[in-house]
């Protein structure tokens, strides 16, 4: 048992060392959180929860060093902000990719709660793929493949770094959903991509399609000639909007979109970005036991 310990200190201290000094509480207005220097030139990395409208502020790092810094963008809809430092900042901290997470593997969580800065707690990944609703006026998603984790998180720890066993950061903290309970936003190829387009543009363009929809399983028939097993059950659609214009209607089961599979809402979601917007996208539905193709034109998400 003392082995073990001593192997388990050994991976979260030397995780904390890595990361730490990449680490810093930020505090905009009457708002405070944590961000990591995910760039060289001064870039940090926040959720938009932490920014709620601020346009500057300040960072404190662990070693005490301070950096003014103003907010590149924000985007509500997946919790992430972007800061740009004035003042000379610590090295970035390597990204790594939640995608190759596991259950029950080890991860740090540092930030600044309670305005403590570099304070550092470490648990394992409870559980992955979890959804978290977040609005934004009238607007409305799902982060998908949320990290869910036991390390211990406390106000302020938003936007703050979670980090593997090998010091990178795959997550950034946004929610305490209960006692023992975290959830971090992952780093991967949709929000590194949501990450880019901050940085240059400083907002994010959605598109949207108008459906209300649950997963549900194919008839057998249909899921042995076409190799998929469950689609998305269109409930509502939004009358006026794109896909009511297309045709599509409740009880339809959709299949793919831009001759991308799809069997949850996240399935779509996540080619609504910009360049589709006002381009028409193949959407196959099975309706009344056939398979129908409609072309929907996304419009975009204001609002």
């Amino acid at each position: 048992m003392d082995e073990a310990m001593d192997a388990y200190s050994r991976s979260v201290s030397t995780v904390a060392k890595t990361v730490t000094p990449h680490v810093a509480g930020v505090q905009l207005g009457r708002g405070s959180g944590s961000a990591v220097v995910f760039a060289d030139d001064g870039y940090l990395l926040t959720n938009a929860h932490v920014v709620d409208g601020e346009r500057q502020g300040v960072a404190t790092f662990a070693d005490g060093s301070e950096a003014r810094f103003d907010v590149v963008g924000a985007d509500p809809l997946s919790d992430l902000a972007v800061l740009r430092a004035r003042d000379e900042t610590p090295s970035a901290a390597v990204l790594g990719d939640a995608d190759n997470l596991v259950v029950g593997q080890l991860v740090v969580a540092i930030g600044s709660p309670l305005g403590f800065s570099g304070s550092v707690t470490a648990g394992v990944v409870s559980a992955l793929g979890r959804a978290l609703p977040v609005r934004h006026g009238r607007a409305g998603r799902v982060i998908e493949d949320v990290i869910q984790t036991d390390a211990a998180l406390n106000p302020g720890n938003s936007g703050g770094a979670l980090a593997d066993s090998a010091g990178r950061v795959v997550g950034v903290n946004t929610a305490v959903a209960g006692v023992g309970l975290g959830l971090a936003v992952p780093i991967n190829s949709t929000t590194r991509r949501i990450i880019n387009t901050l940085v240059v543009e400083g907002r994010v363009r959605r598109a949207y399609l108008g459906v209300v929809g649950v997963p549900a399983p194919l008839p057998d028939d249909i899921a042995e000639r076409t190799g998929q097993e469950a689609g998305l059950r269109v409930r509502e659609v939004v009358s006026g909007g794109p896909a009511e214009r297309a045709g599509l209607r409740a009880g339809d089961l959709v299949l793919t979109v831009g001759r991308t599979r799809v069997s949850d809402a996240q399935g779509i979601q996540r080619q609504l970005f910009a360049e589709v917007i006002g381009t028409p996208l193949p959407i196959t539905v099975l309706r009344n036991g056939a398979m129908v193709d409609v072309y929907a034109t996304p419009a975009e998400l204001v609002g």
